[in-house]
């Protein structure tokens, strides 16, 4: 039985909280909506049915959108569901995320994109998009049915073989020609196969003392090169996924100062972790816990995803929430599955990399985490502000909390952290969703 409180019918006031990391004030919600914004609300309303949530010290942010999100069904529930994903996604201050379509059965048709939709809608505390496969059964060989996923109830918008890579630069400019119609985006996972035939990790004085075969940048960088000169060419949308090599953001920038329509992803670990966690790590060495795809480069490349973080050159933050089980994981380095989890720490790898350094204000972070992917991804009622009239997708972050990782309290049903044990910055205090809390004091509703 669902035992969150249904709001639908009263209203309620968060007092005090420090709108986008500014002044304090309180904010009125009634009917999913922001009622008011100002001083006193509470007093003024007078109302018996009003509810208050006391938010001194707290940071009010639109409720971040995710569009990167690996929630595995169907086909594989034993690492992760809609409603645990879900689960996750509220507890790090999402109220959207977008599921890519590698599951099994891939969402490569208008059936699959619509039980994952319906399945999000009845898990009720996070809006689910379903991402469509480009080609069918991920295989690369000829294009899915795009348009039917788009005219689907999932109204897909983007669309994604997420995990490989379309490598076919004549199905690639086929894709990016189709989705004009309905203002779709492609989001490539851009990684040459014939260079990371047998890649372990990043390609580097790493991986030549451990001996594992390297991922060269440069498998990454030809593709977005390609992909940029074919999206300028036919004039559509290209958005490029986990990006991870200062080469790419060189790339990236240049097309964008050429006027293409052409948007780009970062993840929380390739912000703060860097490839010689394979050799040195307090998790152990060649730990698979850092495999991931693409894989960890250097403090170079670190730095450069910063900037161009902070900069607009690479327009948002996605979490790439990758679960597996123990099993996959917790397995000799070549055989372990690559990916991390990462929906219920994104918020605060983000305050540690980007505003603790000062490249960030948190008006900066509402940007690339809610308005930026909500804009990219179609999403109506998502990445708005924090004002009269808007939804009341809300998320409540205390700044000045600090707390070691302990994956064993995750709403996730995988643990694949890469962050057990170290110290993180903020904390998740609620979530609302249209005015109804999905969160409160760090708890699911």
């Amino acid at each position: 039985m669902d035992e969150r409180k249904d709001l639908t019918g009263g209203a309620l006031i968060i007092r005090g909280a420090g709108i986008l990391g500014g002044d304090s004030a309180d904010i009125l919600i009634r009917d999913g909506l922001v009622a008011e914004i100002g001083q006193g609300l509470r007093e003024r309303t007078g109302a018996g049915d009003v509810e208050v949530v006391e938010a001194a010290g707290l940071i009010a942010l639109p409720g971040l959108v995710d569009l990167h999100t690996h929630l595995r069904e169907p086909g594989r529930e034993d690492a992760e569901t809609v409603e645990t994903g879900t689960r996750a996604a509220a507890r790090g201050g999402y109220t959207a995320v977008h599921a890519m379509a590698n599951t099994d059965p891939v969402a490569d048709t208008a059936g699959v994109v619509e039980q994952v939709w319906r399945l999000g809608q009845e898990s009720g505390r996070c809006d689910v998009r379903p991402v469509g496969a480009v080609t069918v059964g991920l295989r690369g060989e000829r294009l899915a049915e795009l348009g039917a996923m788009a005219d689907s109830a999932a109204q897909v918008r983007v669309f994604s073989d997420d995990g490989k890579c379309v490598w076919d630069a004549v199905l690639m400019r086929r894709a990016l020609e189709y989705v004009k119609a309905f203002d779709g985006v492609v989001a490539q996972h851009a990684q040459e196969p014939r260079l990371t035939a047998g890649a372990q990790m990043n390609e580097g004085a790493v991986s030549g003392r451990l001996g594992l075969t390297g991922w060269p940048a440069v498998a990454e960088e030809a593709i977005i090169s390609r992909d940029c000169l074919l999206a300028a060419h036919v004039g559509s949308r290209l958005h490029i996924c986990h990006v991870s090599t200062a080469g790419s953001v060189e790339i990236i920038r240049w097309a964008k100062s050429k006027g293409w329509d052409v948007t780009a992803e970062v993840t929380p670990h390739h912000l703060l972790l860097t490839d010689d966690l394979v050799e040195d790590s307090p998790l152990g060495s060649y730990n698979p816990i850092y495999k991931v795809n693409p894989p960890l480069r250097t403090r170079a490349d670190v730095e450069a995803l910063r900037e161009a973080l902070a900069d607009g050159t690479i327009d948002c933050v996605a979490t790439d929430h990758a679960p597996h089980p123990v099993e996959d994981k917790e397995t000799e380095w070549a055989a372990a599955a690559m990916g991390m989890i990462g929906l219920e720490t994104a918020l605060a790898v983000v305050q540690e990399a980007m505003v603790e350094t000062g490249l960030l204000d948190w008006a900066g972070v509402a940007e690339r985490m809610s308005a930026a992917p909500a804009r990219i991804g179609r999403v109506a009622g998502h990445g708005r502000p924090i004002a009269a009239g808007e939804p009341a997708n809300i998320t409540l972050y205390d700044p000045a909390a600090r707390a070691a990782v302990d994956p064993a309290g995750y709403a996730s049903k995988s643990r694949n952290t890469p962050y057990e044990g170290l110290t993180l910055p903020g904390r998740v205090v609620a979530t609302f969703l249209r005015g109804r809390p999905t969160v409160l004091d760090g708890k699911l509703t």
